[in-house]
């Protein structure tokens, strides 16, 4: 069975080379190789297939680490390289759910906090927890973190 992100990128994949847009179909390509490289590795845990959210998982370190080669080419001025790693963070991100963001963000890590009962730095792992089971795919991880380690401290 088949789930609805990879029919997408197959999809796109299909449109992206009958149109001739060879970023498009590379990075398509990319995404995919790296797909079937987890669906490889969960296979041991008999998972022929990982799930949507391990998809948005990865699809989302991809974005993170073309991001930082990203900076790393503009430290050095290689504007092409950088402006590569861009326009393929665009393709990627077409495929994740959109995120909560500022004051959304704010309030669910607040109700978090008062739900867990949290009262500093050491209770960050119930507070995590806690916006993962709620909101599960709609983080964006590393901001959330930052986030909570932030009003945490506050308190």
């Amino acid at each position: 069975m088949s789930s609805a992100l990879r029919t997408q990128m197959t999809d796109n994949l299909k449109a992206a080379m009958r149109a001739g847009d060879a970023l498009r179909v590379s990075t398509l390509r990319m995404m995919t190789a790296r797909l079937k490289d987890f669906d490889i590795a969960a296979r041991p845990k008999g998972v022929t297939e990982i799930p949507d959210a391990e998809i948005i998982a990865m699809l989302r370190g991809m974005v993170k680490s073309r991001r930082e080669s990203e900076a790393q080419y503009r430290a050095v001025n290689r504007a092409e390289l950088a402006d590569k790693e861009a326009a393929e963070i665009v393709i990627i991100e077409a495929f994740l759910p959109q995120t909560l963001e500022g004051a959304a963000l704010a309030a669910a890590v607040d109700q978090a906090i008062a739900a867990t009962g949290a009262l500093g730095a050491k209770d960050m792992g119930k507070v995590i927890a806690a916006l993962k089971q709620a909101h599960g795919t709609d983080l964006d991880m590393g901001v959330t973190s930052a986030l909570v380690k932030e009003k945490l401290a506050a308190q």
